[in-house]
């Protein structure tokens, strides 16, 4: 086992992850390194840790591990910035495709923006007017009034851990419509156990809900650390084409003890 790594710290509107070129399959796929690399004050500190590996199908791997060292399902913030790590690394110019657990994806990069396709998404289900669905994580969503001073960890850490959700555990959106173009969205994240500054499979499944039943090719998402975008086509209840955009960039590298 190596006893120290070269990482690099990226964040997408706000939502941070450790980065490691694991292209050599020497990183030590330990619980332990992991969540102390992700922990914020005995570690490098991030959201997640994500490795970039090669793959045979696509120009390269995605491997996501939440900051509790488990590894997890498809993370969008995360997605983009591996992007952007890969494309740091020249693996590709302008267009890409790549691999993660929730299958392949294709992004492009322009200027720092990164703009990634989702899955499709075949249903949304109505459960008394709040809303759950799977944008490659499984998704709560609920609309709120005045959610700049919402108890966010309060009220989510509860739906979460609640009867219907505690086995497999599910992220938790709570939503406010800001204009006909735009939404506030603020996402208590399993894994993570915590409100964090942006989810992107939690603004892609708040953006469907949104655009559900409206003639409408996209919708504004704001977060904490700033501003995303989603489009869609919606045909019928189901979703495809669906696109999440916005910034990635990187933050600073170094090497660490393992």
């Amino acid at each position: 086992m190596q006893n120290t790594i070269e990482f690099y710290k990226y964040q997408g509107t706000g939502n941070d992850f450790v980065m490691i070129d694991n292209r050599d399959l020497q990183f030590p796929k330990e619980k332990e390194i992991i969540e102390k690399l992700c922990d914020r004050r005995f570690g490098i500190g991030g959201d997640g840790l994500i490795l970039l590996e090669n793959d045979e199908k696509a120009d390269f791997k995605m491997v996501y591990y939440n900051s509790d060292g488990n590894e997890s399902t498809m993370c969008g913030n995360g997605g983009r910035c591996l992007v952007a790590f890969a494309h740091f690394l020249d693996v590709f110019e302008d267009f890409t495709t790549f691999s993660a657990i929730d299958g392949l994806h294709e992004a492009e990069i322009n200027s720092g923006i990164i703009k990634l396709k989702m899955i499709d998404v075949d249903a949304i289900k109505n459960i008394d007017g709040n809303f759950e669905l799977n944008t490659g994580s499984p998704h709560f969503v609920t609309f709120v009034e005045k959610l700049k001073n919402y108890k966010v960890f309060e009220n989510g850490n509860k739906i979460r851990n609640s009867a219907s959700y505690c086995q497999e555990g599910i992220n938790v959106n709570f939503v406010e419509e800001i204009s006909e173009d735009e939404i506030f969205i603020r996402t208590y994240e399993r894994g993570v156990e915590d409100e964090t500054f942006s989810c992107g499979t939690g603004a892609t499944a708040a953006a469907l809900v949104f655009l559900q039943g409206k003639n409408k090719p996209s919708v504004k998402v704001k977060v904490l650390g700033g501003n995303l975008k989603v489009y869609a086509e919606q045909a019928g209840s189901s979703f495809k084409n669906i696109w999440l955009e916005g910034p990635a960039k990187q933050v600073f590298k170094g090497k660490i003890n393992l």
